[in-house]
């Protein structure tokens, strides 16, 4: 079971800090951590895997891929080593996956179950079981899948569900209705042991970790990229992955916390060093810029298919912007954080087309609304994003005495950790325990640097 049900809350007041100076290195990328242990379960041979993220998340990861017969193993800090068992010979788990908080674990693993001739049952926290899979669970039943799941609100499918692999699966081609790494990504994995060629569209261009890593491993993928920008990914089943030397660059996600912070608490000046800069996932960076923020990327480089640098942070006056909705699949998980900053700067700050948004680990939409106004910011909530007034560099009043609801969500809890930061009287949250699903080191690294 996930640790949120077994202990109590864990509240907490964060409180105004004095500036952010040093250098600092955030966890490894969630993303490419859940892709790694996948990935390196399904080669032949073993796969080294260094700087892994150890959060609650990937974690459930690496203990579905054991269940389904790879050795999976921790031999120091960030470092493991994947034995895989090959394409195709995935064993029949032998117990029910359970999946924590994770909806990239459920979601991909589906894709991979879904050409495998076993069946599995996926079972999730009282959040992840809120959480829509019908996005999935349609491509996966063209595929030839055969999926039950549970009847959520307004139609949903969630989870427990029980899904059986199809053997063979059948290639499809797909066009995705809603930008969805994690759906993609599912095709993808599920054509990995479909004979034929898979053939996913994308519209908008989401996060391409899988294509780059897919790649890596030795899976025969391309990508075509069409004149409206429109990407067409193809891969070729049956595929032998090669095991790899994987080093995990810090988590762009993670790293987001840190770079609005020193953003907004005065005399700041931080390097966050490794951190991954994927294009598909460093719209808020762009945006921060956009706003007046003082971001440079110190020696970039390129570790495993990856863009990576240190970034050098310093305090800034920052401005509202309208936020492009376009840039939107590039920041999903950086608007709570975006959101903060919005709320010290100057002017107002408008952001629209974040429905994804309503159905995260929470609404996060009405979430961040509610949190941010018992911090005393002044936001609007609209259908499909917030417009926030700024304090134009003052802190926040801060001084709730009710805690502000993280509603199980990490990066609700995290973001009003650094709004208490930027505050007058401090910020309450009324549970951290669900930072430990991305960032468990989060609060002794931000300890650490507001008490230096």
């Amino acid at each position: 079971m996930s640790s949120h049900a077994e202990t109590q809350a864990k509240p907490r007041r964060f409180l105004p800090s004095g500036p952010l100076t040093g250098r600092i290195r955030v966890p490894g990328d969630k993303s490419i951590s859940h892709r790694s242990i996948m990935l390196g379960a399904l080669a032949v041979g073993r796969t080294h895997v260094t700087g892994l993220l150890e959060g609650e998340d990937v974690m459930a990861t690496a203990a579905a891929m054991r269940a389904m017969g790879a050795t999976i193993e921790r031999t120091g800090e960030g470092r493991w080593t994947v034995d895989g068992v090959g394409v195709g010979t995935l064993l029949q788990p032998q117990a029910a996956l359970d999946m924590g908080n994770s909806g990239t674990s459920t979601r991909l693993l589906m894709g991979l179950v879904a050409s495998h001739p076993i069946t599995a049952t996926f079972t999730g926290d009282a959040s992840l079981s809120k959480r829509p899979m019908g996005r999935v669970i349609e491509p996966l039943s063209l595929m030839g899948a055969d999926v039950s799941a549970t009847p959520g609100v307004h139609g949903t499918q969630t989870l427990p569900l029980m899904l059986r692999g199809a053997r063979p699966a059948v290639p499809i081609t797909y066009r995705l209705p809603v930008a969805s790494a994690q759906v993609k990504s599912a095709i993808l994995l599920a054509g990995l042991n479909t004979p034929g060629v898979t053939t996913v569209i994308e519209p908008v261009p989401t996060r391409d970790h899988s294509e780059r890593m897919l790649r890596g491993f030795g899976a025969d993928l391309s990508v075509d990229v069409e004149a409206d920008g429109t990407r067409v990914i193809r891969i070729v089943g049956d595929a032998e992955l090669k095991p790899q030397q994987i080093d995990v660059p810090g988590d762009p996600s993670s790293a987001a916390f840190f770079i609005v912070a020193a953003l907004l608490v005065p005399g700041s000046d931080l390097v966050i060093e490794n951190v991954g800069l994927n294009p598909t996932r460093a719209g808020l960076i762009e945006v921060l810029r956009a706003m007046g923020g003082a971001i440079d990327c110190l020696d970039p480089r390129e570790v495993g298919g990856e863009p990576v640098a240190d970034l050098h942070v310093r305090h800034s006056a920052l401005s509202g912007i309208e936020v492009d909705p376009a840039i939107a699949p590039s920041m999903i998980d950086e608007f709570p954080i975006l959101f903060v900053a919005a709320a010290l700067a100057r002017g107002r700050t408008v952001t629209r087309g974040l429905d994804e948004l309503r159905v995260k680990e929470s609404d996060r939409l009405a979430a961040m609304r509610a949190a941010l106004e018992l911090a005393g910011a002044r936001v609007q909530e609209t259908e499909d994003g917030l417009v926030i007034d700024g304090t134009g560099g003052d802190p926040l009043p801060g001084g709730n005495h009710q805690p502000v609801a993280t509603h199980l969500d990490h990066r609700i809890a995290m973001s009003m950790a650094i709004a208490g930061l930027a505050s007058r009287a401090g910020v309450a949250v009324d549970d951290t325990r669900p930072i430990a699903t991305s960032f468990p080191q989060f609060e002794a690294l931000l300890d650490g640097l507001a008490g230096a």
